[in-house]
């Protein structure tokens, strides 16, 4: 099959590499799957670039835990049925040496999700890391019919797919951006848009929500602890999956005395239960047209080093390869 793999860490052009190998057999209860799009992800660029220096888990990684496509062939144990049904896939990559960036990869039946006919492989290539993510930063802690939530970095990958699920869940959603220019790029029917760059920040997020927000998704907790600790509500809770620094400062008697609950999100390792959950409910907002994405022009797998310098590179748009 064709695939892009590395077999050392480093710059994007300098170790992937792109040609032939063997294509996978599923295991018993897993599915192998025909990729047709390969989702690119800040944790799979991350991982190629050995960005916490924990070197190789496997000698050869074909990279990308997200994607979509066709169920090819099934291991011992699953349904007949699945073959030929259209899937989106998620945790491809995850503790596994086989992602999605190749013309087949294997994976647990229940990382193989049904995608639903009104569902575009492209949305379905982008679910995975950044919905599931955003979907635990958001129900962890129960619905959020009638609450307030904040989403700080609305415009990011995540922050986008957490204010729309947040909607979608019933709760009134504020979101944060970095400069005064911005604010347009958020769509106000989704969320009621802050620029962190003016002055008073916090009262302005304090006027849309008097008692203060119930849940704030954080990307960016070493910033925004000050903040967050400003307009939090009573007994709020911070959902954080990202940190510009890795021992962040928090002001925590302000915290203390709120009773605020600090929430670490690790998608890699969340409990079984909560990703089938979140694949459920994606499916189903991604079915109820809830979900809207912004997806840059699919480029070929044998761009792939190109895709991960564009995500490298902070683009907004969702990254996607095409696989022959």
């Amino acid at each position: 099959m064709r695939a892009a793999w590395y077999e050392r860490p480093g710059p994007a052009a300098e170790v992937l590499q792109i040609g032939e190998m063997e294509a996978p057999e599923p295991g018993p209860g897993e599915v192998l799957v025909r990729v047709a799009l390969s989702g690119v992800n800040p944790g799979d660029t991350k991982k190629r670039g050995d960005w916490l220096g924990y070197g190789m888990p496997f000698p050869r990684i074909v990279p990308h835990s997200d994607g979509a496509g066709v169920v090819e062939r099934i291991g011992e144990g699953v349904e007949s049925a699945r073959v030929g049904e259209r899937v989106w896939l998620y945790g491809a990559q995850s503790y596994r040496a086989f992602g999605t960036a190749a013309q087949f990869t294997a994976v647990p039946a229940e990382q193989a999700v049904p995608l639903p006919s009104g569902v575009s492989d492209k949305v379905g290539a982008c679910l995975g890391i950044p919905g599931i993510t955003a979907h635990r930063a958001v129900f962890a802690d129960g619905q959020v019919a009638g609450k307030t939530i904040l989403v700080q970095g609305i415009l990011g990958g995540v922050g986008s797919m957490a204010a729309q699920l947040a909607r979608w869940g019933g709760a009134t959603v504020i979101g944060t951006v970095t400069r005064e220019s911005d604010v347009d790029r958020v769509d106000p029917a989704a969320a009621h848009p802050v620029a962190l760059d003016q002055e008073h920040a916090g009262e302005t997020i304090r006027a849309r929500a008097p008692d203060g927000v119930d849940r704030i998704i954080e990307v960016a907790l070493s910033d925004n602890a000050d903040l967050d600790a400003e307009v939090i509500a009573l007994d709020g809770v911070i959902a954080a999956y990202a940190s510009r620094h890795d021992r962040p400062a928090i002001p925590f008697w302000p915290m203390l005395f709120a009773n605020v609950t600090v929430r670490l999100i690790g998608s890699d390792d969340f409990p079984p239960t909560a990703k089938r959950d979140a694949a459920n409910d994606l499916t189903t907002a991604a079915s109820d047209g809830a979900l809207s994405i912004a997806i840059s022009d699919p480029l070929p797998l044998e761009r792939i080093a190109e895709a991960h310098d564009r995500v490298d590179a902070g683009t907004r748009q969702r990254i996607l390869l095409t696989v022959p």
